[in-house]
């Protein structure tokens, strides 16, 4: 009998020490384990886990390659949509100067900024373009969202532009 009570207390220990969390070894053996007590102990059914945002693939409607203007700006910019709504990327390749202040992203109605401006500084007209936002940062991908009252139609290229001074750094001329 004894042996049996034996065996039944080796078992439970066995079950016992299978469901405690894992300590890893970067906790102390004061700090408490965290267990997880928002489930129901008692629930067996898994529920299936909603798609996640990387299913939704973003599609590119037009792009364009920078041409400098007043200051060196190179790489790719693409307009894209993402669950109806429509965006402006500048890729990882994208870098302009940083020495102007108060840059920002617009959209413009001429697809030849530069050469329909004049130098040194490429300026633009009012009327002609559209600010989507100041520049995040001066390299790099970053995403911009476009507003939807915003007919795409109508804007045939993406200018960084600093406001301040009225130049345009450079620009991309977005085709199909």
């Amino acid at each position: 009998m004894k042996l049996i009570n034996l065996f039944i207390l080796s078992l439970s220990s066995i079950v016992m020490v299978s469901c405690v969390p894992e300590v890893s070894s970067n906790q102390s053996k004061e700090s408490p384990i965290a267990v997880n007590t928002s489930f129901p102990a008692s629930s067996t059914s898994a529920k299936p886990v909603a798609p996640s945002a990387r299913s939704q693939e973003s599609i590119a409607m037009k792009s364009g390659t920078f041409i400098s203007g007043e200051h060196t700006t190179q790489g790719t910019v693409s307009i894209t949509t993402k669950g109806g709504k429509s965006f402006l990327e500048l890729e990882q390749s994208f870098k302009t100067s940083e020495s102007g202040p108060d840059l920002v992203v617009t959209l413009h109605r001429s697809d030849n900024v530069i050469g329909s401006t004049k130098p040194p500084s490429y300026p633009l007209k009012n009327g002609d373009y559209i600010i989507l936002a100041p520049l995040k940062k001066y390299s790099g991908a970053q995403t911009y969202s476009i507003p939807s009252n915003i007919n795409l139609a109508d804007y045939k290229s993406v200018a960084i532009w600093c406001r301040k001074f009225n130049a345009t750094f450079g620009a991309a001329n977005l085709i199909s």
